[in-house]
């Protein structure tokens, strides 16, 4: 990692970060696969929805119980250091700020705010928990151990029966509650594009950890750093669709990998 040496990096982040923290990825080598809610699927299908809200409710349970790992530490060690200028991340889990990192841009949004497609107000999801436990009481209990339920990467929980839950409106207007997310077949919202594309501009160099680079919403910020003539480190476990502009390619774990970094950048 000599290559980052003396230069002021950004970092990309994806879903390979938070695996070490016990949230699953979505194509990494051992990831089952899985079938995301489409933004389409989510407003134009009212049972889409009652399934949807359903899972996340459970899963919204469980999502206190991750932690940052040592490699969402090691970012917020560069940032302290002056080594890191910037975060961009396209995870919703939070951990990032959890761990101590401050200048976050959540690409795709956090698991924490719902926003009303209606009238455009956001609540938090905490509240929102509240209201959905008093409409469905004794759901969450009949699931079975909480432990024992596996998470999404978007706090959506992996379960089956959900065709008795009732899903809540927005209480202002009534109209349709959807998580702050960025969905599949969603765009990120322009403002939060330009930012982050003036973050990467404010960097020497590009760090991207922990994702494949499959879909466009990441990948176009490395491609922006490699127009510009800017070093691409890569780490990940797998092919990424950002390989062939890579400067560097670390095929390792992001946790050790990150771990060393701050080690060998900070001292």
């Amino acid at each position: 990692m000599e290559l980052l040496r003396g230069l002021r990096v950004t970092a990309l982040t994806g879903a390979g970060v938070s695996t070490d923290s016990g949230i699953p990825d979505y194509r990494g080598p051992d990831s089952p696969p899985r079938n995301p809610m489409t933004y389409q699927q989510f407003v134009q299908d009212e049972a889409f929805r009652r399934h949807y809200w359903a899972r996340n409710h459970v899963g919204w349970q469980h999502v206190h119980r991750t932690h940052p790992n040592a490699g969402h530490r090691a970012l917020a060690r560069l940032e302290d250091a002056g080594v890191l200028v910037g975060l961009i991340t396209q995870n919703v889990d939070l951990l990032h700020e959890d761990a101590g990192s401050r200048n976050v841009i959540d690409l795709h949004g956090r698991y924490d705010r719902v926003i009303c497609l209606q009238c455009g107000r956001v609540i938090s999801r905490e509240h929102l928990a509240e209201r959905l436990t008093a409409l469905n009481p004794g759901f969450v209990e009949s699931i079975g151990d909480v432990e024992d339920v596996e998470i999404a990467p978007d706090a959506d929980a992996v379960i089956e029966q959900t065709s008795h839950f009732r899903p809540a409106p927005c209480e202002f207007c009534g109209g349709v509650l959807k998580p702050e997310i960025v969905y599949f077949g969603e765009n990120v919202p322009r403002e939060r594009v330009e930012r982050a594309y003036a973050m990467v501009d404010d960097g020497d160099a590009l760090l991207v950890a922990g994702s494949s680079l499959t879909v466009m919403s990441g990948l176009r910020f490395v491609r922006h750093a490699a127009k510009q003539e800017k070093p691409v480190v890569i780490v990940n476990r797998g092919w990424t669709r950002g390989d062939p502009l890579a400067t560097l390619k670390v095929e390792a774990g992001t946790t050790e990998t990150l771990t060393a970094l701050a080690e060998a950048l900070t001292r």
